[in-house]
Formats: structure tokens, sequence, C-alpha cells
């Protein structure tokens, strides 16, 4: 059963929202783009962090374990992603939702 920040998430991409949260004691400003579970079985979602803090650069790509996440709420906002897809992302192995996918191309 998908935990409450597994529906905000996936609510977020369906409806292309920022998602502000904590994960792992730091605030986030997040837009997520592909929500599902990696290969041990944990909820993940990989996301363009474009503000909040952050141990490296912003804006960068995160993956994020959801049990890790909480103060999840969603705004209206600018979408935001990155600009380069150079590699094939590891993130989400188990995909549910990918924006691009499931999302746009319904359009």
């Amino acid at each position: 059963m998908p935990s409450t920040a597994y529906a905000l998430f996936r609510n977020a991409i369906l409806t292309e929202q920022q998602v502000v949260c904590i994960y792992d004691g730091r605030p986030r400003e997040l837009c997520p783009h592909i929500i599902g579970r990696n290969k041990s079985g944990e909820q993940v979602v990989l996301a363009w962090q474009f503000a909040g803090e952050s141990s490296g650069q912003l804006p960068q790509w995160r993956c994020l374990r959801l049990a890790h996440v909480s103060d999840v709420s969603l705004r209206k906002g600018r979408w935001h992603e990155g600009g380069s897809h150079r590699t094939e992302q590891t993130c989400v192995s188990d995909i549910d939702l990918d924006i691009n996918i499931h999302v746009r191309k319904r359009r």
C-alpha cells in the first residue's frame, strides 16, 4: 500500500505541482518526475530539486527514498526540470508513473 508521501508525490506529478518537504532533515523544493520502487522495493521518486538545502550545488536531480520524507505539501508554481538527460536514470527500477510517458504523452 502506498504511503501518504507516495500519494502526494504521485499527485504532484499528475498535476505538475511543486513539492515542498523535509528530506533527511533538510528543506527541499522539488518537481517530481518519476515515481515507483527501487531494486530493494523501497518507494522512491526521481525529482528535480531547484531550491532548499542540499549537500551539493542546486539545481540537481535527486533520488529520494520516500520513507525519509516528511512534512510534504504541494503548491502551484513554475515546473522545473533538468536540461539534460545524458544517462538513463537508475533511481526507479519499477516505474509507476513517469511524467514524460504517462502524463504529457496523453495530452
